[in-house]
């Protein structure tokens, strides 16, 4: 659905060129959810503008849906981009119009239906979001959550193939966070959109991804699934995302691991064998004694997975070793 090939982008200021976007090569799948994680700075959003060329890029290459997004003129620009959606952090919803209003004015602005066709589309909107008992209200009658699902009836309005998503839960609390990433898997799942999802909160891409890019000084430094990447991050810049979602300091676990003694592994379970009771098995059956230093039990998107590292002793360690890499389990050496 979205293709960059060594696409980058440049500003000038004061007199001097500032790389926002290194070249970049990236490839998004029609119909899946991709994250894209970074820092402030980082260079994300200047890539998802990229998209719907509300920035054009300084070279490069850009397909989206079959379309040379580079070589578009002003009249084949604005129907390309009926067919992209996009929501914001702060909903960007305008405060002088209704939510009925607000939902029906790229409608208005396309043209082409009627105020008959507009209103029973408005109608179907806020019922699939969940607000069809407010929408002759004002956003300033409205919580966080609901304003974010007004912004999305209205990023739906055209019935774009794609929705980017500008820190779409950035300015919501924990629960309403989870309410719209919710929303926004369903829409995925029964619409078949293609989701782009900008955010520094790796839980977020845990939650809601299929696959994720972490960028950093304007660069994509890791990619892959969501699992790879979360469970095994590589670069430093993943390491420090998923240690933050994890309310751990790597340092700090490293220095507690220095006065524990044993050979140290992390390992790493996944689908229905997260819930397996290996560890027990294989102490019996090795002689090793084992003490868990940490451990997590969760899931990335709908497959649960599990983590645990722990510290072996005694008995046959290199027969423990085989036996968990037999059962499937991602086993890394720490110490």
């Amino acid at each position: 659905m979205i293709e960059f090939h060594a696409v980058h982008k440049t500003y000038r200021t004061r007199g001097r060129e500032v790389a926002a976007l290194q070249p970049v090569d990236l490839r998004i799948e029609a119909g899946e959810i991709f994250g894209l994680i970074g820092h402030s700075g980082a260079g994300k959003s200047t890539l998802l503008r990229l998209i719907n060329r509300l920035e054009a890029p300084s070279g490069g290459r850009l397909q989206v849906d079959g379309a040379e997004v580079t070589t578009l003129g002003a009249t084949e620009l604005r129907d390309f981009r009926r067919g992209i959606g996009m929501i914001f952090q702060h909903f960007n919803l305008l405060s002088s119009k209704t939510v009925a209003a607000n939902v029906a004015m790229p409608l208005e602005l396309a043209g082409g239906r009627s105020r008959a066709q507009i209103a029973q589309r408005v109608e179907e909107l806020l019922a699939r979001v969940g607000l069809s008992d407010q929408a002759r209200k004002y956003p300033a009658q409205l919580s966080g959550g609901q304003k974010q699902r007004v912004g999305i009836a209205r990023a739906l309005a055209t019935e774009p193939k794609i929705l980017l998503c500008d820190e779409a839960t950035s300015a919501l609390d924990p629960q309403t966070t989870a309410q719209v990433l919710q929303l926004l898997a369903e829409l995925n799942r029964e619409l078949g959109l293609t989701i782009v999802l900008i955010t520094h909160e790796m839980d977020v891409i845990r939650r809601v991804c299929d696959r994720v890019a972490v960028l950093d000084g304007g660069a994509v430094v890791e990619q892959g699934t969501v699992a790879d990447v979360f469970l095994h991050p590589q670069h430093p810049t993943t390491r420090r995302f998923v240690f933050e979602a994890e309310h751990q300091d790597e340092t700090e676990l490293a220095d507690a691991y220095a006065h524990v003694e044993g050979r140290i592994l992390r390992l790493t379970f996944r689908g229905e064998a997260t819930y397996a009771p290996l560890l027990g098995h294989v102490a019996r059956e090795t002689g090793v004694d084992y003490s868990i230093l940490g451990g997590r039990i969760d899931r990335i998107r709908d497959e649960p997975y599990g983590q645990l590292t722990i510290a072996l002793v005694g008995g046959d360690l290199d027969a423990a070793l085989a036996r968990f890499q037999a059962a499937d389990v991602t086993v890394e050496v720490l110490r």
